[in-house]
């Protein structure tokens, strides 16, 4: 198949492609928009209203579903059929791929916290990584537009770490938890803060979607389009345009050029027939996630791109970065046997710990650079297969034991800045193909002392609000390099194809462009510059409004 018509091909339709489609739509632009997954349909498909009790290993997570027997993911994981990737050795990886169509806004925790004047410009301040090549405040009406189209709750808190959104903006949050203000409390003790999450939930109707009830899990789907995905939000109204195409199980193999090497569209298998097809195009988008950008740009080798398409700098695959993982928890004696009663809320944690050390690292109190968070695990879930290892006995006596604990145990999970080293890459593994004959993605991984020290403080301050709490703990600490995630486990990975403000050691430039093929946009993760410990989702979005927006004018002027 040829396509002759010249369309604006953007690849992918997670967070990044199907915002740069609806964004480029509504500015009256003809987009074809590809993904290399199924179609997926959240109204029809969702198994929102499944209980735990009803799957086989009460919806424990297996090798097929990571996240459990009913999350919204349908083919994807850490393993996909078909699209294998190696790691070098000694490096330990893990690479997640959503291979349907939204992408990984279909599972995604939907924590949507706007990076903040630290975060762009963090290199200016400690010497470290790289500053993104504009300042916060020419982002932060952009990250208006992006929470009130996607619909986002929490409040502003005045908190250096937490940006304030424009007056009226941001719906009004969930109330916290019993267990989530005894901990907001310990952690006043040690003079910490606490602030309602960022989530991209409804909590009042937006549009045709309705406003959530807090009875289902978010990981499951939202078929009533309350939990933001791209599914029953960008993409029907990119449709609606009547200026989007979608193509779906179209993996795409590279992008083309011709006799000068100008870009020139893009080839890519049918997953179904196995045919491969060309289209031309006028305008191609790269959103297909970092990782999977970087390999159909380093997989685009020509005469004229020998390093592959707009690697010039040596820079695509490098600078690779995921977000830092630990988890602590206990037991909460005051919590323990507290009345039974309905705290589902919108299922993630409505209160979190925002970083509070940026003062203490200017005085050069910490050892490390950078920040992280908690993330606060509690209450009354929905039972699954798990049972506390320390249940003794059987009958009426573990099940009394079992109620007792039930809704007691409180968990901080960490989510930290990481920052580029050089042993983090991937790279093409030209010794390995996926089944449709593309080479695949090759990792190279290793945390770095900076991560490591951050990992080490993050559980001793967890061990000291839980302590303050009134847990106890019989064993030492974990270490660092024991407690800390994998590379790709947090699944924020980033950097890939990071934008600057120089051909000579980024891709691109701020809007998203290639310096090296005007024509050849990345509108993903890939493009960051830092990796700041805050959920990445938010902020592709942003920049994916802001570019294409950017876009849709040079086009307009004739520019592109």
């Amino acid at each position: 198949m040829t396509n002759k018509s010249g369309h604006i091909i953007v690849i992918g339709s997670g967070a990044g492609g199907a915002m740069a489609a609806y964004t480029l739509c509504k500015a009256g632009h003809k987009v074809l928009l590809l993904e290399a997954g199924r179609d997926y349909d959240p109204k029809t498909e969702t198994p929102m209203f499944k209980r735990n009790s009803e799957a086989p290993l009460m919806g424990a997570s297996t090798r097929d579903k990571d996240f459990g027997y009913y999350d919204a993911t349908v083919d994807g994981g850490w393993s996909v059929p078909d699209e294998p990737y190696t790691t070098a050795e000694g490096s330990e990886f893990m690479w997640w791929r959503a291979r349907m169509l939204g992408g990984r806004t279909n599972h995604w925790g939907r924590f949507s916290l706007r990076f903040s004047h630290h975060d762009f410009k963090g290199k200016s301040r400690d010497g470290l990584g790289a500053d993104w090549p504009f300042e916060y405040e020419e982002l932060a009406p952009w990250y208006d537009l992006t929470e009130e189209l996607v619909g986002v709750c929490g409040t502003n808190t005045g908190l250096d770490d937490m940006p304030d959104s424009g007056e009226g903006i941001l719906q009004t949050p969930p109330q916290p938890r019993i267990p989530e203000l005894l901990l907001s409390a310990a952690a006043k003790k040690l003079g910490i803060a606490t602030a309602p999450m960022h989530r991209a939930v409804l909590t009042r109707p937006k549009d045709d979607r309705a406003a959530c009830f807090y009875a289902t899990p978010c990981g499951n789907g939202c078929s009533i389009g309350a939990a933001f995905q791209t599914t029953t939000s960008l993409i029907p109204m990119a449709k609606a345009t009547g200026n989007l195409t979608i193509i779906t199980n179209a993996m795409v193999k590279e992008i083309n050029v011709d006799e000068q090497g100008l870009v020139m569209g893009v080839s890519f298998v049918d997953k179904i027939s196995g045919n491969t097809n060309q289209l031309d195009a006028r305008i191609v988008v790269l959103a297909a996630s970092a990782c999977e950008s970087a390999r159909i740009l380093l997989n685009s080798k020509s005469a004229q791109h020998p390093n592959g398409l707009a690697n010039s700098s040596g820079q695509v695959g490098r600078n690779l970065m995921d977000s830092t993982g630990a988890w602590l928890g206990a037991s909460i004696p005051g919590l323990r046997g507290r009345p039974i009663y309905n705290e589902d809320g919108h299922t993630a944690n409505h209160l979190f710990i925002p970083w509070w050390g940026h003062k203490m690292q200017e005085n050069g109190a910490l050892d490390f650079p950078r920040g992280y968070h908690f993330e606060i695990g509690s209450g009354f879930g929905e039972p699954g297969a798990g049972v506390p290892g320390d249940i003794d006995g059987y009958g009426k006596m573990a099940k009394d034991a079992v109620k007792l604990e039930y809704g007691a145990y409180v968990g901080l999970g960490l989510r930290g800045e990481m920052l580029p080293n050089e042993h983090c890459y991937m790279e093409i593994d030209h010794e390995v193909k996926d089944k449709w004959g593309i080479p695949v993605a090759k990792f190279h991984w290793a945390w770095s002392e900076h991560e490591l020290k951050q990992v080490e403080h993050g559980l001793k301050t967890a061990k000291a609000i839980l302590e303050t709490m009134g847990a106890s703990f019989s064993q030492p600490l974990p270490d660092a390099k024991t407690a800390i995630s994998k590379g790709g486990e947090i699944i924020h990975e980033v950097g890939s194809t990071r934008m600057g403000d120089s051909p000579s050691d980024s891709v691109t430039n701020q809007w998203g462009q290639t310096w090296d093929c005007d024509n050849v946009f990345v509108m993903d993760a890939g493009v960051f510059a830092s990796n700041p410990h805050k959920n990445c989702t938010l902020t592709i979005m942003t920049l994916a409004m802001r570019n294409a927006s950017w876009l849709a004018t040079q086009l307009d002027k004739g520019v592109l």
